[in-house]
């Protein structure tokens, strides 16, 4: 039966690179692998890409089959010449698949690692968000047992090396396979893969090494922070294993609402409310602003929903000396009773005035819209 080209084994085109053709690989052993398939002629199969690849996968054997087909790659036996395939790169392949290969595929746990990160919740005022506040929070985290050292061994005494994995956290079990002998890396089940042993645990973190502490922390929140702004704080996170980094911490700012502003970016926006007199003659008021009251000059002829300025009064930007503005949006107050006096004066105005009604301009509503926020 003649041989299929192996290119069309793989499922590849002739120009694949070494990538496509390794993919296209471990897709076939995934698929007809004598352990992870029960076809019968999965065997025959596996062979037959395990075959293909071992050509293709070798640069020389891959320029010498393109140029005279199969005949250019056959060994002294006839068959195709394996002699001098690196198996490492098999070993690489089925560690994905089995978990063995010829080096391990995850960093041993005798390795540094990096502590976990932290986040807790910080709650602020309005005003402390816009001009920045000191807080005091509270920290529970891991820290090093200072009864033995951070070693976890009862004082007096010391961890030993695992006489099971030697120190190395894991164990090497080698296999027989289509490909040779591969060899199967586990975690040392004695000392689960810390490369060491502790006969007599430290009395006060149970051999750990670390205890959990609670301990008051103040922490700087910069102005111009927003609500669900996350700040971080650089390797105040759980300490590393083994020697490694610890972790970070981030604070989750919560800002509570405040009674008269609102926020938009680095603008705060405010509902002010004058009469139909301070709105018609004009009139100069004090207005609240996150820096004190300041007054406001109100002109004459205000509309209702008109956007007065305030610049420089609004939030701090970011890493940044410049603020934004207060935006005041101007509400007429309409009184509902009146005394007699001025019923009087409100019909005197009234027969001076036009009595024409006119529609609402859709300039007014867009543009407090937009202000608004949508």
């Amino acid at each position: 039966m003649a041989k299929r080209d192996y290119y069309e084994v793989l499922g590849v085109s002739r120009d694949a690179s070494e990538g496509d053709l390794k993919r296209a690989f471990r897709n076939l052993a995934r698929k007809h692998h004598p352990d992870v398939s029960d076809a019968p002629d999965a065997e025959e199969k596996f062979k037959e890409a395990n075959e293909a690849y071992g050509v293709l996968s070798d640069a020389d054997k891959r320029a010498a089959y393109d140029r005279f087909g199969h005949q250019g790659v056959r060994g002294p036996s006839g068959g195709p010449g394996f002699e001098t395939v690196d198996f490492s790169d098999f070993a690489d392949i089925f560690g994905d698949m089995f978990g063995f290969g010829g080096r391990s595929r995850t960093a041993s746990r005798t390795a540094p690692r990096r502590g976990a990160d932290l986040q807790y919740q910080v709650t602020i005022s309005f005003k402390e968000a816009v001009f920045g506040a000191d807080k005091e929070i509270e920290v529970t985290k891991d820290e090093r047992c200072d009864t033995c050292g951070g070693d976890g061994a009862k004082p007096g005494t010391s961890p030993k090396t695992c006489p099971e994995c030697q120190g190395r956290g894991e164990v090497r079990q080698t296999r027989q396979t289509l490909l040779g002998s591969m060899v199967q890396v586990t975690t040392c089940p004695v000392c689960q893969g810390r490369g060491k042993i502790i006969e007599s645990h430290c009395p006060t973190c149970s051999g750990r090494g670390k205890v959990r502490k609670t301990r008051r922390k103040k922490v700087s929140i910069p102005a111009g922070v927003d609500d669900g702004t996350r700040i971080r704080l650089t390797g105040e996170g759980q300490p590393g294993e083994n020697n490694g980094p610890p972790g970070d911490m981030y604070l989750l700012v919560r800002v509570q609402p405040h009674k008269y502003f609102r926020r938009r970016d680095n603008d705060i926006l405010l509902d002010l409310k004058v009469n139909v007199a301070q709105a018609t003659l004009g009139a100069e008021v004090l207005v609240p602003t996150v820096d004190g009251e300041v007054k406001l000059k109100i002109p004459s002829g205000t509309q209702p929903g008109k956007i007065i300025r305030m610049r420089g009064k609004g939030v701090p930007h970011l890493r940044s000396k410049s603020r934004g503005d207060q935006l005041v949006i101007v509400n007429i107050t309409i009184p509902k009773k009146l005394d007699v006096e001025e019923r009087e004066l409100f019909e005197k105005l009234a027969d001076k005035m036009d009595g024409k009604v006119l529609p609402q301009e859709r300039g007014f509503l867009d543009r407090l819209k937009n202000v608004l926020g949508g």
